[in-house]
C-alpha cells in the first residue's frame, strides 16, 4: 500500500501535459450530460426556437467553464480553491419554467431573478460561511451518502438508453453497451496502474462510443449541423426585468444550492486533506454568487458545484487543481466552438450510464466510509439521523411527485432528493446534538486519507 501511494505521488509530480489534458477532458465528459440537460428541458418547455436552444447549450457550457475557473482560482476575495466543477443547478429548472410561463413575467423575468439571487449570495456569503457548524461528520457523511444514492438512478436510466418508455429503453444492446463500459472500467482499475488507471473512465467512454458506432448507435447529425464559431451575447433574450415573487423564488433556489455546495466542499476538503474554514466557505459562496450573476447577464443559468465530479476525483486519485483548470478551459473553448461541443454529444446514453454507475457508486461508498470512520454508530440518535436523512433523500428521488401539492416556496426545499435529505440531516442533528454536535469515534475528523477509499 505504501509503495502504491509513493507511485501515485510521483505520477502527480511528473505528469505530462497530455496526461493533464486527458484528465481534464474526463471531467468535462463526466459532467457534460448534466450540464446540457437543463438548457434542453428549459428551452423545450418555454417553446424556444432551435436556434435559441442551440445558444442556450453553447452559452451554458461556456458559463460552466467560467464559473469553474472562478471557484478553483481561490484568491483572497473569492474561490474556495478546491478541485471542484460547477454546472447549472438542476433544482432551478422547475422554478425557471414557472417564472417563464407566468403571466406578466416571461423569460426576461427569469434572468432578472437570477441576477438578483446571485447578488444576494455574493453579499451574504460571510453569513453563509457560518454554516460549517451545521455540518458535523454525521451530517456530512449523510449528505455524501445521499448524493450517491440519489444519483445512481440517473446512471441506470442512462444505461437503459435514456428516458424510460422510449422504444429501445432497456434493450439487450443498450444493456450490453452500458455494462460493457462498466466492466472495462473495473478491469482497467484492477490490472492497470498510474496514468491509465486515472483515465479509465475516459478510455471506457471512448471505447464504448466506438463500439456503439459500429452497431449504429451513434448519431452524427449534431456534429454535421453544428457551426464552427459562436460568440456569447449579453442579454441575448432581452433586457432583464425584476419581479419580487420571481426574485424571492430564485433566492430560495440559491440558498438550497449553497446548502448542497457546502456538502460537496466538505467532502472535497477531506479528499484533498484540507481543513475547510468558515472563511473558505465564504469565498466559495462568493464565487458561486459571481457565477450566478454571470449566468443571468449572459442568459444562461444559476450555477452550483457538481457532485458527480467528486466521484471522478476519487476514482482517478488525481486531486490537484491544474486538472480542473484544464477542464474549465475546455468548457470555455467548447462554448465558443459548437463543433467541439457536438463531439461530446456522440456518446450514447447507455455508454455514459455504464461509466456513471462507477462514479456515483464511489460517491455513495465514500459517504458510508465517512459515517463508519467518524461517527459513533452505537448512538441510537446518530443512527436515526442517518436513517431519516438517507430515507428522505431516496424516497423523494423515487417518488418525486409526493410534494406536488405543497406551496411552491416550500416545494423548492423538498422536491429534490439531495436537498430534502440534507435538510433532514441538518434539522435532526440540531435536534439531537445541537450546534456543537457530538464527538465521533475519530479524534481527527479532517484526515481525508483515512475517510475515502484509495
Amino acid at each position: 500500500m505504501e509503495r502504491e501511494v509513493k507511485r501515485e505521488a510521483i505520477f502527480q509530480r511528473n505528469r505530462h501535459p497530455f496526461q493533464t489534458l486527458s484528465l481534464g477532458l474526463q471531467h468535462v465528459l463526466a459532467m457534460y450530460a448534466g450540464a446540457i440537460i437543463v438548457p434542453l428541458i428549459v428551452g423545450q418547455e418555454l417553446q424556444l426556437s432551435h436556434e435559441e436552444i442551440t445558444y442556450l447549450i453553447a452559452i451554458d457550457l461556456l458559463a460552466c467553464g467560467v464559473a469553474t475557473l472562478l471557484q478553483v482560482w481561490g484568491n483572497r476575495f473569492f474561490g474556495i480553491g478546491l478541485p471542484v466543477m460547477l454546472g447549472c443547478a438542476f433544482q432551478a429548472v422547475s422554478p425557471m419554467i414557472a417564472i417563464g410561463l407566468a403571466d406578466g413575467m416571461g423569460i426576461t423575468a427569469i434572468y432578472g431573478a437570477i441576477i438578483a439571487s446571485g447578488l444576494f449570495v455574493f453579499l451574504f456569503s460571510g453569513l453563509f460561511g457560518k454554516l460549517i457548524a451545521l455540518f458535523p461528520p454525521v451530517v456530512t457523511g449523510s449528505v455524501v451518502t445521499i448524493i450517491g444514492v440519489t444519483l445512481v438512478p440517473v446512471a441506470l436510466e442512462d444505461l437503459g438508453g435514456g428516458q424510460p418508455g422510449s422504444p429501445d429503453f432497456g434493450s439487450p444492446l443498450n444493456l450490453a453497451l452500458g455494462f460493457g463500459v462498466l466492466l472495462f472500467i473495473i478491469l482497467m482499475n484492477r490490472f492497470s496502474k498510474g496514468f491509465l488507471r486515472s483515465i479509465s473512465v475516459l478510455l471506457g467512454l471512448i471505447a464504448g462510443t466506438i463500439v456503439a458506432g459500429l452497431v449504429g448507435k451513434v448519431n452524427m447529425k449534431p456534429l454535421m449541423e453544428a457551426s464552427w464559431v459562436h460568440m456569447p451575447e449579453p442579454f441575448y433574450f432581452g433586457t432583464p426585468t425584476f419581479h419580487a415573487s420571481a426574485i424571492l423564488t430564485m433566492i430560495l433556489v440559491a440558498i438550497v444550492s449553497v446548502a448542497e455546495s457546502t456538502g460537496v466542499f466538505m467532502a472535497l476538503g477531506k479528499i484533498v486533506e484540507k481543513d475547510i474554514s468558515s472563511k473558505d466557505l465564504a469565498k466559495g459562496y462568493r464565487a458561486e454568487g459571481l457565477a450566478i450573476m454571470l449566468g443571468g447577464i449572459f442568459n444562461s443559468f444559476p450555477y452550483t458545484t457538481y457532485s458527480q465530479n467528486v466521484g471522478l476525483i476519487q476514482m482517478s486519485r488525481v486531486k490537484t487543481r491544474d486538472v480542473i483548470f484544464v477542464a474549465g478551459g475546455l468548457l470555455v473553448l467548447i462554448g465558443f466552438v459548437p463543433k467541439i461541443a457536438a463531439l461530446t454529444q456522440l456518446v450514447p446514453p447507455s455508454v455514459l450510464g455504464g461509466a456513471m454507475i462507477a462514479l456515483f457508486g464511489l460517491v455513495l461508498s465514500s459517504g458510508i466510509r465517512m459515517l463508519g470512520d467518524q461517527v459513533d454508530l452505537n448512538r441510537h440518535e446518530n443512527l436515526l439521523i442517518i436513517a431519516c436523512a438517507v430515507g428522505m433523500g431516496l424516497g423523494v428521488t423515487v417518488v418525486p411527485d409526493i410534494f406536488q401539492r405543497v406551496p411552491g416556496w416550500l416545494r423548492i426545499l423538498v422536491d429534490n432528493g439531495i436537498v430534502a435529505g440534507s435538510f433532514t440531516a441538518i434539522v435532526m442533528n440540531l435536534l439531537f446534538n445541537g450546534l456543537k454536535g457530538h464527538k465521533g469515534k475519530a479524534a481527527d475528523t479532517t484526515a481525508a486519507a483515512d475517510q475515502f477509499p484509495q
